[in-house]
């Protein structure tokens, strides 16, 4: 029995959000059509939108190449970056040191960590700085150098010297990305340098990210998937992400 173009466009979509890409021949033989039947599905798919045809194939619509300013990505996803922060939070035990890179997630942990006075918190965010001075009861250390304006935090050599005098037990990465083929990404190379800094420093890296980011690459690399210790997303996420990262023999959390 051949499959549908609906059929066939599913399986397509499965592809692209695990690989990042696809290819015609393989697509063929998959599916059990033609060629030609696989390169009209393609071309289908690129007028709605959902992928960018190559030479032997498509690859998956990229991310915006420009990273939204810090509030307004605040607002996105708002609730799910709310529920991913509480779950993380849950994990930080009394005494222990933590890191949180610059991002609206992991400022999201941070406020349900206010009333912590037994542990300390390194960053290099200055949101999260800010709001760490208001609220947080605990100690405070900020990975400073130069601050960058536009996406709001310490980058450079001087913030990655700073980092590597610290040995800590967990680091919180928040992404740009998160694909199959690429990794963990982020937007900016400098964001990407401190957050990879920070894993290495920490005896458990964990990723929070809500699902929007998975199947999405962007400029700079961060790390390889299996780099991670951790991952915490929300209910959005596909069964098929969930378990491929759980072939890799990361533990997976799910927010409610």
């Amino acid at each position: 029995m051949s499959l549908t173009y609906e059929d066939r466009r599913k399986t397509i979509l499965d592809h692209l959000e695990l690989e990042g890409k696809v290819q015609v021949h393989l697509l063929s033989e998959q599916l059990n059509v033609s060629t030609e039947t696989v390169r009209r599905d393609l071309d289908r798919l690129e007028k709605e939108g959902r992928l960018r045809k190559v030479y032997g194939g498509a690859v998956k619509m990229r991310a915006e190449l420009v990273e939204p300013p810090f509030l307004k990505r605040a607002q996105m996803m708002k609730e799910e970056k709310a529920a991913i922060g509480k779950l993380a939070a849950s994990l930080v035990k009394d005494g222990e040191t933590i890191m949180l890179d610059n991002g609206t997630t992991t400022i999201e942990i941070l406020r349900h960590l206010k009333d912590r006075s037994n542990l300390t918190i390194i960053t290099h965010s200055v949101p999260i700085l800010v709001l760490a001075m208001e609220m947080f009861k605990g100690k405070i250390i900020f990975a400073g150098g130069e601050v960058n304006v536009e996406y709001q935090a310490a980058t450079g050599s001087i913030t990655d010297q700073l980092l590597d005098q610290f040995k800590v037990n967990k680091a919180f990465i928040s992404v740009g990305g998160i694909s199959l083929v690429d990794g963990i990404t982020d937007y900016h190379l400098n964001e990407a340098i401190i957050s990879r800094k920070m894993m290495q420093r920490a005896e458990e890296a964990i990723l929070v990210s809500d699902h929007t980011k998975f199947g999405m690459t962007t400029f700079a690399r961060v790390s390889k998937i299996e780099e991670i210790s951790m991952m915490i997303t929300d209910s959005g996420c596909s069964k098929e992400w969930i378990d491929t990262v759980e072939a890799l023999g990361i533990e997976v959390l799910i927010s409610d």
